[in-house]
């Protein structure tokens, strides 16, 4: 469930994502989720990608500045309010989430993967991890 998250700063012009793109295509790497926040000049993204390690290693040897970060990613019940499942017992706990971008896939029980960055990690990840035994009566599935 905690899984790498992976993000560099970009100059907002054309083709500097694809560069990276590019870069990892190359060593085999699958981008598994992105997110991309955007100011005028400079855009953040964040992505999960197959081998976090590699990824890491490949963007440094290229000169990226690299910020690696713990980050959730959890199962959805892909319903209209299924997000609740994952929102509402962080929030009893006081948890705050920062962000949330979906994963490009489903899981091993067919559902949708969002990624969570949260203050609290770890914590988050046994509340869900309860929550999601508490109400569906297994395990929670996740990448």
């Amino acid at each position: 469930m905690n899984v790498k998250q992976i993000s560099v700063s970009l100059d907002n012009t054309p083709g500097k994502f694809l560069a990276i793109s590019e870069l990892l295509g190359v060593e085999g790497i699958n981008i598994r989720a992105i997110s991309v926040a955007d100011t005028s000049d400079i855009s953040t993204v964040r992505f999960v990608t197959d081998n976090p390690d590699k990824t890491i290693n490949v963007l440094k040897s290229h000169g990226y500045a690299v910020k690696e970060t713990d980050v959730i990613a959890v199962e959805v019940p892909d319903h209209p309010g299924g997000l609740q499942a994952v929102l509402k017992p962080l929030k009893a706990r006081n948890i705050n989430v920062l962000y949330l971008y979906p994963f490009l896939g489903r899981g091993e029980s067919g559902q949708p993967i969002v990624i969570v960055g949260a203050d609290r990690t770890d914590e988050a990840v046994e509340v869900l991890k309860k929550n999601w035994v508490d109400t569906f009566g297994k395990e929670i599935y996740a990448l």
